[in-house]
């Protein structure tokens, strides 16, 4: 297997590895209950999706 034949400056490393950060996760509002969820994905809170019950979710006693 072929080596570096010198050392890769600290720099270039860097460089290198800046792509590899976690990226933040973005939130939208539900337009049904207000709740906080991915975009493009069903409400956990109450179902909905796009104005349209997807799932029904059965309330904890």
């Amino acid at each position: 297997m072929p080596n570096p034949k010198r050392k890769h400056s600290k720099s270039r490393t860097a460089k290198r590895r800046s792509t590899k950060k976690i990226k933040n996760v973005s939130l939208s509002k539900c337009p049904n209950c207000g709740a906080l969820k991915l975009p493009h994905f069903v409400c956990k809170v109450c179902g909905y999706y796009r104005g349209v019950q997807v799932i029904k979710i059965e309330s904890k006693k």
